[in-house]
Parts: C-alpha cells; sequence; structure tokens
C-alpha cells in the first residue's frame, strides 16, 4: 500500500473515528451550536484533505472515487436506494430494535428536530456527501484494491462506517444505521456510483431527521 493512499485512509477513517471519540470536546460543548457547526466544518475539511490527497498525491482520477458521468442514471438509481431504505430496509431496521428491547431512535431524532433549520439541512447534506465520499468513494475502493477483495473493503469500511456512529446513537440507533449502512455498502458495491449513493444518503435522512419529525409536529 503506497504511503500517499495510507496518509489517505488515516484521514478518512481515522479523522471520522476522532470526531466520534471523547476527543472531539475540543470543540466545545457539543449542545451547543458553534460546536455542532464547528464537527460539520471538521468534516468538510476531512473530505476536502481525501480529495487533495487522491487528486494531488495519488495522482488518481475522479472515477477512482465512484463518480460517473451520466447524471441522470445516478439520480434513478438514487431514487430507487432512497425508496428501497426508507419504506423496506428502515422500518425492518426499527422493528429489530423493538424485538431487541433496545431504546428507541426517537429521543436522538427529537434532539436532532429542535436544531434550527438551517443546521438540520448543514447536517443532513455534511453526512449524505462526506460520509459517502469518506467510506465507500475512498476507504473502499483503496481497501480493495490493496487487498485484492471488494468484500473484505466493504466488510471493513461498513464496520467502521457502523462504529462511528454508537458515541451519538447507542445501540438501538446502531443497529437501525448498521442495517442501512450495509444497503448503501452493497449497492455501492453493486454500482460503484458515488454520486447515486450521495443523493440517497441525503435523501433517507432528510426523510427520517427532518420530514418525519415536521410530520409528528
Amino acid at each position: 500500500m503506497k504511503l500517499a493512499t495510507i496518509a489517505g485512509l488515516a484521514v478518512s477513517l481515522g479523522g471520522v473515528a476522532l470526531l466520534a471519540s471523547p476527543a472531539v470536546r475540543v470543540l466545545g460543548d457539543p449542545t451547543r451550536i458553534r460546536t455542532r457547526v464547528l464537527e460539520q466544518l471538521v468534516l468538510w475539511l476531512l473530505l476536502a484533505l481525501v480529495l487533495g490527497i487522491a487528486l494531488a498525491w495519488e495522482r488518481a482520477p475522479l472515477a477512482s472515487l465512484g463518480l460517473k458521468r451520466g447524471w441522470a442514471r445516478s439520480l434513478a438509481l438514487a431514487a430507487l436506494l432512497s425508496c428501497g431504505v426508507i419504506w423496506l430496509v428502515s422500518p425492518l431496521a426499527l422493528r429489530l430494535v423493538a424485538a431487541f428491547g433496545l431504546p428507541s431512535i426517537g429521543s436522538r431524532v427529537a434532539q436532532f428536530a429542535a436544531l434550527p433549520i438551517w443546521l438540520e439541512i448543514l447536517s443532513v447534506v455534511t453526512a449524505g456527501v462526506v460520509e459517502e465520499t469518506l467510506f465507500r468513494g475512498y476507504a473502499l475502493e483503496r481497501l480493495a484494491a490493496s487487498f485484492g477483495s471488494v468484500w473484505l473493503a466493504a466488510l471493513l469500511t461498513w464496520l467502521c462506517f457502523t462504529v462511528v456512529h454508537w458515541p451519538v446513537w447507542g445501540p438501538g440507533g446502531v443497529i437501525v444505521i448498521a442495517c442501512t449502512g450495509a444497503v448503501f455498502t452493497l449497492f455501492y458495491v453493486w454500482q460503484r456510483d458515488l454520486v447515486a449513493n450521495v443523493v440517497a444518503h441525503v435523501a433517507v435522512d432528510a426523510f427520517g431527521w427532518i420530514v418525519v419529525p415536521l410530520l409528528w409536529t
């Protein structure tokens, strides 16, 4: 594995892990709006660093991140993926949480819904763009090339994606994220289309975090 790729993986996976660790407290009180905004900005910084490493240091094309031409097809795939996750995967995951007797994610969603709408939108867009690019577009692709196995890379990135969400969402939320993350990962392995994954991720999070709470009120 090349040094540039090691650095890219350290930033993409290690950087997000740091944000999920107690180290994030250096940004301030997690309940403050300012801290939440800083967290979003740090995620975009991680994305910029990874893109810089991929394009300038590795000298890799955008296609190596799953970026393809033909956005119409990507948007159609995104619609298929988002509908499947919203109407099939998420409800089944929530039933699994209830069957295990784990805490509902309702309180977490309610906390998110209490944020200013502009911060909700920023968070949803950041989650979709940054997480899909770091975990799927970069880490999965680089680990697959290094190990010679896309399935091992998919498993490792899915595990990392799931674990980093534990501190915020807890056991019930992690079950849901593990299920939806598995579908996003498998879909990416199938299509290798980062745009489709990003758009679907944003749509799913917007529906669950913004639209549904608005319907409840």
